[in-house]
């Protein structure tokens, strides 16, 4: 299959794709998607809802203690490593902000990587970016998109490469949530999918 081709079908099966974490600030994408590694949206919204209800500012949540955050995030993996990187962010956001449209500054916050970053400028900027998480690995590879033994950078790069630019915020969105809800890492939805034909997965369990 073609870029167009591929396209096509996810537009049919998720024609408005959006990020599912939730914020009303810039500054709470960018502790929502820190808090997203290595867990679910779902657990992250429900974590994030009454925090950040409880502290409405920047100024608010550079009150809490480490410790105190620690306790609000909990219920989330890698909680105690995540309430340090949480603290720095607020720390280092409070002193300019805002968040700003710079990848290098997104990177040099604590806990937040290139993919992260490409989320935060995706979804506040509405810049080209293909965020590389395990949904779009397991996707790509499935779909013959890229290799086996690709890493992340260069399963990003690829899909830039495959995709037209224009698609790119678009299209990470929908292998995001086409890996979340349909291409699962156990027990696929296999029988109904309209990429059966190009799909490893599938060739390799028949």
């Amino acid at each position: 299959m073609n870029s167009k081709e591929i396209l096509e079908i996810l537009d049919n099966y998720i024609p408005n794709p959006k990020c599912e974490l939730e914020f009303n600030k810039d500054y709470e994408l960018v502790l929502a998607v820190m808090l997203s590694a290595q867990t679910t949206d779902r657990r992250v919204n429900m974590v994030t809802r009454k925090l950040f209800l409880e502290c409405d500012s920047l100024e608010k949540l550079n009150e809490l203690s480490t410790k105190e955050i620690e306790n609000k995030i909990k219920t989330i993996g890698m909680y105690r490593q995540k309430a340090k990187h949480f603290k720095n962010i607020v720390s280092n956001l409070l002193k300019i902000g805002y968040v700003p449209n710079d990848r290098k500054y997104l990177e040099s916050l604590s806990g937040v990587g290139r993919k992260s970053a490409n989320v935060v400028l995706a979804v506040l900027y509405n810049e080209p970016c293909i965020a590389v998480d395990t949904h779009v690995t397991r996707v790509s590879k499935r779909l013959g998109l890229v290799n086996e033994e690709d890493d992340v950078l260069k399963i990003e790069q690829k899909l830039m490469k495959f995709f037209p630019k224009q698609m790119w915020t678009k299209v990470h969105y929908q292998l995001v949530l086409f890996g979340r809800y349909r291409c699962l890492a156990k027990k696929p939805l296999c029988e109904s999918c309209k990429f059966k034909r190009i799909c490893t997965y599938k060739k390799s369990s028949e």
